[in-house]
């Protein structure tokens, strides 16, 4: 083995292992109901998300709403509490209640991105926000045919996944509802091929 080929390895690890240290982060509790050849179901229980809402396009909204979202979680609340982050960060149309994790969908327009809030967190011990712009709720349990994907946070990948997750359910004889949701999990410095992305799908499992 060449000492090229070493220090490659080498670095490979070291990303493999920081990564999933970064990854080790809490996430809504779901429990996976079935799984498919290029998809599963899964179950999602009722979880509390900080959520802001801002007018962008697919590749813009998550940028602006982050900053807003940060800020709460990092101490811009009454008592100026720290909140732990989680993942995956959610992003969907206002046109539909957002009930899971990243939705997005080509185009400007008002979109809705959520934090999920730790489960140790309720409605009634989570801090009040101190920028208006940030709103808290609780999300209701569903069901969701997940496809996972790694990869760049670019919008023909996103509508590729999506393409293949609807052609799976259709081979499967599975009917979805509402907008799509894309789920993403990492930190921007995260290696594209080391990224965790997801696209769900609301569905009624059988």
């Amino acid at each position: 083995m060449s000492a090229l080929t070493l220090v490659r390895l080498l670095c490979a690890a070291l990303l493999l292992a920081v990564c999933g240290v970064a990854m080790a982060i809490e996430e809504p509790k779901y429990s996976v109901l079935e799984t498919f050849e290029d998809f599963e179901i899964r179950s999602y229980a009722p979880y509390v998300v900080a959520e802001t809402a801002v007018q962008a396009d697919f590749d813009q909204a998550g940028n602006d709403a982050f900053g807003i979202l940060a800020g709460y979680i990092f101490g811009k609340n009454k008592g100026a509490r720290k909140i732990e982050m989680t993942a995956p960060v959610t992003q969907a149309p206002t046109k539909i209640a957002m009930t899971a994790p990243v939705t997005q969908t080509a185009g400007a327009g008002e979109v809705m991105v959520q934090f999920a809030m730790p489960r140790e967190w309720t409605l009634e011990t989570l801090p009040e926000p101190l920028d208006p712009r940030v709103k808290l709720r609780e999300v209701p349990a569903r069901k969701f045919a997940v496809i996972q994907y790694s990869g760049f946070w670019s919008e023909s990948r996103y509508r590729d996944e999506l393409a293949k997750l609807q052609a799976a359910l259709e081979r499967e004889g599975l009917q979805w509802q509402g907008e799509p949701v894309w789920a993403r999990y990492n930190p921007p410095w995260t290696p594209w091929f080391l990224r965790r992305n997801e696209v769900w799908l609301e569905v009624d499992a059988k």
